[in-house]
């Protein structure tokens, strides 16, 4: 990915990562500003219009599981319910996923939002396959499950029906405390070791927070909602993902204390990773918010990644390699031992699953 940073940009705006446009690296068109000496790259950006407002698209989908093949990871199937997000993470590794749809991994990707109205169908009807077997199934992992438009759309918890009826194993990892809606749903089969959530906490400063995750809950807020997870029974896991050397990384103990005296009982993390346009959009951003840091941060992550922006190696790519990689991993270690936060992955049962019932109205043999 070689998008060029431009040289000017608009001032940030509120409740948005960015208003940069970027464009994707399969655009066929790429345009560069050109300064002709009368001004004209400031006009433009006195008069770059306001950022769009948020358009949810409704789309039909042919399937809603996804298989991981990466070691890195710890489940073999993901669901996710929407395609971008509107909180806005400046640092979200899934932002290129939008270049797929010819749309900016920029703006775009935080107000552009694909809804998969039929997730549920698309499950139950999964499910239902005779050569269907169980495998561990995580909601949310490339786009937050729990973003402001399920308030409205209810696309989760239709899939968290399904898998509630099907009694089929599930972790959620979120950043929102609409998770607690479901509740209902999701303390039951904690229970029965069905169920479990990982938080994501970066940081628990809130002006921080404000501009690196605009449309997230806020941090405080993001520990009330671990505690009431805990207080229902369910395992609750915080990842103090992605770190961000010298921005969120000296908090990286105060952040783990936090949540563990909020409940959270596990804890993993993971250092900032660029991928694609994802490098653009972050180094703009540092610029913007913190110049003075800006340098030495791109300067330790590349210490990170082996000298580059990003290192997409399985086996690295979560960690990064190095000193510097260590000593956090030592850092992050220590800490959890100290604060009980060092067991293993939430287990849950795969063996209760039952293929659900057929949906009404469609033909059945008994």
């Amino acid at each position: 990915m070689s998008a060029k940073i431009p040289p000017l940009v608009p001032a940030p705006q509120k409740g948005r990562g960015t208003v940069w446009a970027l464009p994707h690296r399969f655009s066929s068109e790429l345009k560069e500003d050109y300064d002709d000496g009368w001004g004209t790259l400031q006009q433009q950006v006195l008069e770059q219009p306001l950022a769009p407002a948020t358009q949810v698209v409704d789309e039909q989908v042919r399937s809603i599981l996804s298989g991981n093949d990466s070691p890195d990871v710890g489940f073999d199937l993901s669901i996710n319910p929407y395609r971008g997000c509107e909180h806005g993470c400046i640092y979200c590794f899934a932002r290129p996923t939008h270049s797929y749809l010819n749309l900016s991994p920029g703006i775009d990707f935080e107000t552009h939002i694909v809804a998969k109205v039929n997730a549920a169908q698309r499950l139950r009807e999964a499910f239902a396959k005779p050569s269907y077997r169980p495998k561990i199934l995580n909601l949310g992992s490339v786009t937050d499950a729990y973003q402001p438009a399920e308030r409205r759309l209810r696309i989760t918890r239709g899939v968290i029906e399904v898998l509630h009826e099907a009694q089929h194993a599930f972790s959620i990892i979120t950043k929102a405390s609409l998770v607690e809606r479901d509740l209902d749903l999701i303390a039951p089969m904690a229970a029965r070791r069905l169920a479990a959530v990982y938080v994501s906490l970066t940081t628990l400063d809130p002006a921080l927070a404000r501009v690196m995750e605009p449309r997230a809950a806020a941090p405080h807020r993001r520990l009330q909602t671990i505690r009431r997870l805990s207080d229902a029974g369910v395992p609750v896991g915080v990842s103090v993902s992605p770190v961000i050397p010298f921005l969120n990384e000296p908090e990286l103990e105060q952040v783990l204390a936090a949540a563990q005296a909020s409940g959270a009982s596990r804890a993993f993390s993971i250092v900032l990773r660029l991928p694609w346009e994802v490098s653009p959009l972050f180094r703009q951003w540092l610029e913007q918010h913190f110049p003075e840091r800006a340098p030495r941060i791109m300067a330790r992550v590349r210490d990170l990644r082996g000298g580059r922006d990003n290192d997409p190696r399985f086996g690295t790519r979560m960690h990064g390699e190095g000193v510097w990689a260590r000593l956090l991993r030592q850092r992050f270690e220590r800490a959890c031992v100290r604060l009980g936060l060092n067991r293993e992955r939430i287990e849950l049962d795969l063996g209760a699953f039952r293929p659900p019932a057929a949906q009404a109205g469609q033909a059945s043999l008994f």
